[in-house]
């Protein structure tokens, strides 16, 4: 035998690097399936949040913290999902509020570190504000020297919102803008004294809207020329929210620096108030098609709506990402996506697809935790229902909020949260625990009335693992 027997490797044999790079593919396009058909066979409307995403944001939050030395707050008026507050805890140093409300939420949820700030304060809201908050911001001097007293008394840290008339908005975004003319929102320079009252601990300013940390920068710029000669008095800076540092092309690395500086050359704590990075493509909208009409293009009535489910929609505007969804033009398939409300302009985009859409498909919006579930309204009494998608425990949680009627006569907002094996109520104030519940999950669906009850209908599914 003149020729050697050669080994000759099997075509479907590949290196080690490349079969781990196939089977990780094939386990994401796995879970992607998975995911899929998990969201298209929950009832509709109904938001979704994944919980192995959203920890992916937290995980980025606490890596900046720890190189920086920050204080990252969740912003409660983005994403106030208060069964998710003890896992955000553990990443995060606490809450911030824009009232009573949410002061008190992040108080009896989170617990930890609790921040507010309001354009102003009532006297009543305030009693309670500063035995649950340990930073309180005012808007203006006048509101400090209204409240000062009962913050001292209480030993609360008071700072003030300045604008440091330092636009970085640039067009849809706008409507955001707290340094633009006229804005109600912070005290510019010529409206400070020439010395800060000793009880001021601190400054804070909220300049950002889903940006970079380069516009941070020229802001800080801005503030830093023309606050710095206050700060020798500061134990603390606030640099506000709108930091997009969970973003994919967000500069972390520029962020931590920042900090740094700020903290290594004035000697100040730093904080952070994101709320839209906690939350960052996390969540999901699923609704279904329930009709298609047709008046110069094909429009796909939803049974979720612009106006009562995604208003930002309409308030900024902008057009939502759609899975699945392309540019109006970009595909064969091209239709107008509005509600059942009876609102004319409750139109959510045109989209194009793939494939034809047809009645009882399920769509999903994407980026669906933050600003949505905290803006929803019954507005033609739509029905609402919010759950979390566990990838740990390969649960579903979900919560329902419903109005209710109280004995004052006054309404309140209740929440409804059951989980795979236990179920409790939860009101504004109090907690009931009702029977556990085992194998499956109860869907709350809130029946709201022109009245003064509430019918609660109740569906149930069952999980595989």
């Amino acid at each position: 035998m003149t020729d050697a027997k050669k080994t000759v490797m099997p075509a479907y044999v590949v290196d080690k690097a490349e079969g781990a790079s196939r089977l990780a593919d094939l386990q994401k396009n796995l879970r992607a399936e998975r995911e899929e058909a998990a969201l298209k066979a929950l009832p509709t409307p109904c938001y979704v949040v994944d919980e192995a995403k959203l920890l992916n944001n937290l995980r980025l939050l606490q890596h900046v913290q720890c190189e920086s030395g920050a204080h990252i707050l969740l912003a409660q008026k983005c994403f106030s999902m208060f069964r998710l507050y003890p896992l955000m805890g553990e990443y995060l140093a606490g809450t911030t509020a824009s009232g009573i409300y949410e002061a008190r939420l992040g108080h009896e949820e989170m617990g930890k570190e609790n921040h507010v700030f309001a354009p102003a304060f009532k006297e009543q809201d305030m009693q309670e504000l500063v035995q649950i908050c340990d930073h309180i911001i005012f808007n203006s001097f006048a509101q400090f020297e209204k409240h000062k007293a009962v913050c001292a008394q209480a030993g609360v840290s008071v700072g003030i919102r300045v604008n440091p008339e330092c636009s970085t908005q640039e067009g849809e975004h706008a409507i955001y803008d707290p340094c633009a003319y006229g804005s109600r929102l912070g005290v510019t320079l010529a409206n400070f004294p020439e010395n800060l009252p000793p009880e001021i601990e601190g400054l804070h300013f909220h300049t950002l809207c889903e940006q970079n940390s380069d516009d941070l920068l020229t802001t800080w710029k801005a503030f830093e020329a023309k606050f710095s000669k206050y700060f020798k008095q500061l134990k603390w800076l606030n640099l506000g929210g709108g930091h997009h540092i969970t973003r994919s092309d967000y500069d972390v690395e520029a962020l931590i620096d920042l900090v740094k500086y700020i903290r290594n050359t004035y000697h100040v704590e730093v904080y952070l108030e994101p709320g839209e990075a906690v939350a960052l493509n996390a969540g999901y909208l699923v609704t279904e098609v329930l009709d298609i009409v047709h008046n110069g293009l094909d429009i796909l009535i939803l049974d979720a709506s612009a106006a009562c489910h995604m208003p930002d929609v309409l308030e900024m505007p902008y057009r939502p990402p759609l899975r699945g969804g392309y540019e109006a033009d970009e595909k064969q398939y091209k239709y107008r996506l509005s509600s059942m409300t009876c609102l004319a302009g409750d139109v959510i985009g045109d989209y194009s697809f793939d494939k034809e859409i047809k009645v009882g498909d399920k769509l999903i919006f994407e980026d669906m935790a933050i600003y949505s579930m905290v803006k929803n309204n019954t507005f033609d009494w739509k029905g609402m229902d919010f759950r979390i998608l566990s990838s740990q425990y390969n649960t579903v949680y979900c919560t329902k909020p419903c109005i209710c009627h109280q004995n004052t006569g006054k309404l309140k907002l209740s929440y409804h949260i059951f989980k795979l094996d236990f179920a409790f109520i939860k009101t504004e104030r109090t907690e009931d625990t009702a029977t556990s519940f085992h194998g499956n999950i109860f869907i709350i669906i809130c029946c709201l009335q022109k009245s003064s009850s509430h019918n609660i209908k109740i569906h149930w599914i069952t999980l595989n693992s």
